[in-house]
C-alpha cells in the first residue's frame, strides 16, 4: 500500500512581500507613531543586504569581464550603454512631455519652506560628479558604499585578472572570485528570508510616523510618475519582446517579485540581488551577461529616475512661477541623464540630485522641501522603472550576443543562478 506525501504548504516570496507590504500599511495606520518602534527590524534587513551588496557588485563584474576576452566586453559594455544611454534620452523626454501637460507644480503653496531646504540638503557640482566616479581609496569606497568607484575598479580588476589567466594559464584567482561571489550569493539568498518582516516593519514606520497625508497636495506630481511609469513599460516591454523575439504578455508576472522589492524598499541597491537571479532564472539572461550588465545597470541606468527629475525641475518652476526656456528644457534632460550615472541607489540619495539641479538651473530652492517630504513616495515609481528597465537592457544585451536561452524565458527549462 502506497502512502501518498502530503505537499508541504508554501507562499511564495512574492506573495509574502505582498502581504507584508499590505498589513505593514494597515498596521501603521492604526498604531499610528508607535509604530517607529518597529522600524529598527526593517532597518537591519536593510543592512543585512547592504554588507554584502558591495562584494556582490564587485565579484560579479570581475568574474564577468576575467571570464571573456577583451572584445566579448568590449560588445557587452558597448550594446549596455547604448541602450542605456537610449532609454534613459527617452524617458528624459517623456517627463518634460507630461510635465507640460499636466502640470505638476501649478497650484502647490509653497510657504516658509526655503529655509528647511536650505537647512536639509547640500549642493554638489557635476565636477565633483564625475570626479567621484574614480576612487583614490578603494577599501574606503567599499566602506562608503559607493558604487560606481567600486564598479570602475571591478572593471579594470576583471580586466587584468583576465589577461593574467590568459597568459599564466593559472586560474586561481578567476576561481577565487568566482567562488567569493557564489558565497555572497548565498549570503543574500538566506537574508532575504527575513525580507517580509523587514518590509512589513519599515512600511509601518512610514504609515504610521511620516502618515499618507503629506502626499494629497502632491497627487498630481505623484500621478505624473505613475502615468509615466506606465507608458515606459508599455514603450519599452514590447520593444524589447520584439527585438529578443519573446512574448512580452510572459513579462508582468516574471517582474512581479523585484518590481514588489523596488516598491517597498525604493533601493536599487537591495533589489540588486533579487534582479540578478531572476534575469537568469526567469528571462533566460545567461549569468555572465547578468553579472556584467546586472550592477552597471543599477548605477548607470536610471530611466524612473531620469523622468523623475525631470518632472521635479517642472516642479520647482512651476511652483515658484518660473517658465522655463527652451535652453533649460534642454539642460534640464541632459542634467537629469547625467545625474543618473552612477549617483544616488540609496532611499533619499536624490535630495542631492533636487539641490543640484535647482541650482544648475537658476531655480528657486523653496519648493525642494516639500519634494524631500514626499521622496519616499516618488522613491517608489523610480526605483520600479530602475530596476526593471534593467532588466530589460540585460534581455537586449543577451539576444545580441545570443546568450539569451528562450527556453527559460518561456517557462519549458529551470536554471539556478
Amino acid at each position: 500500500m502506497k502512502v501518498e506525501k502530503k505537499k508541504r504548504f508554501s507562499i511564495s516570496l512574492t506573495t509574502q512581500i505582498l502581504i507584508a507590504t499590505i498589513g505593514g500599511i494597515i498596521f501603521g495606520a492604526l498604531v499610528g507613531p508607535w509604530a517607529s518602534n518597529i522600524k529598527f527590524v526593517g532597518d537591519i534587513f536593510i543592512r543585512l543586504i547592504q554588507m554584502s551588496v558591495i562584494l556582490l557588485v564587485m565579484s560579479a563584474v570581475a568574474a564577468a569581464v576575467g571570464s571573456g576576452d577583451g572584445q566579448d566586453v568590449g560588445k557587452m559594455g558597448f550594446h549596455t550603454f547604448k541602450w542605456i544611454i537610449l532609454f534613459t534620452v527617452i524617458s528624459a523626454g517623456l517627463g518634460i512631455a507630461l510635465s507640460m501637460l499636466i502640470q505638476p507644480g501649478v497650484g502647490i503653496q509653497i510657504a516658509n519652506a526655503e529655509e528647511i531646504a536650505n537647512a536639509t540638503v547640500e549642493s554638489t557640482s557635476l565636477q565633483d560628479t564625475v570626479l567621484g566616479f574614480v576612487s583614490t581609496n578603494i577599501i574606503g569606497s567599499m566602506a562608503d558604499s559607493a558604487m560606481v568607484p567600486c564598479i570602475v575598479f571591478a572593471l579594470f580588476f576583471g580586466v587584468a585578472m583576465g589577461a593574467y589567466t590568459r597568459q599564466s594559464g593559472n586560474r586561481n584567482m578567476a576561481d577565487w572570485v568566482t567562488g567569493l561571489n557564489a558565497i555572497i550569493t548565498n549570503i543574500i539568498k538566506t537574508v532575504m528570508h527575513i525580507a517580509p518582516i523587514g518590509i512589513f516593519c519599515l512600511l509601518a514606520d512610514v504609515a504610521g510616523s511620516t502618515g499618507f497625508k503629506v502626499i494629497i497636495p502632491m497627487l498630481k506630481f505623484l500621478g505624473v510618475l505613475f502615468i509615466g511609469d506606465v507608458i515606459q513599460f508599455l514603450i519599452y516591454g514590447p520593444l524589447t519582446a520584439t527585438l529578443c523575439k519573446v512574448n512580452p504578455a510572459k513579462m508582468p508576472k516574471k517582474f512581479a517579485k523585484m518590481s514588489m522589492m523596488a516598491v517597498t524598499t525604493t533601493s536599487g541597491a537591495i533589489c540588486l540581488p533579487t534582479k540578478m537571479e531572476d534575469a537568469v532564472t526567469k528571462f533566460g539572461v545567461s549569468r555572465k551577461v547578468a553579472d556584467f550588465t546586472g550592477p552597471i545597470t543599477m548605477s548607470m541606468n536610471s530611466c524612473g529616475a531620469a523622468m523623475c527629475y525631470v518632472v521635479a525641475i517642472f516642479f520647482m518652476a512651476q511652483s515658484t512661477g518660473v517658465d522655463l526656456t527652451v535652453y533649460q528644457m534642454g539642460m534640464a534632460i541632459l542634467l537629469s541623464c547625467l545625474m543618473c550615472m552612477g549617483t544616488i541607489v540609496v532611499p533619499g540619495g536624490s535630495v542631492i540630485v533636487y539641490t543640484f539641479l535647482a541650482s544648475s538651473l537658476g531655480l528657486p530652492l523653496e519648493s525642494i522641501a516639500i519634494l524631500i517630504g514626499i521622496d519616499w513616495f516618488s522613491g517608489m515609481f523610480r526605483t520600479l522603472m530602475n530596476v526593471d528597465v534593467d532588466v530589460m537592457v540585460g534581455m537586449l544585451v543577451a539576444s545580441k550576443l545570443g546568450e539569451l536561452d528562450r527556453d527559460v524565458y518561456n517557462g519549458v527549462k529551470e536554471v539556478t543562478y
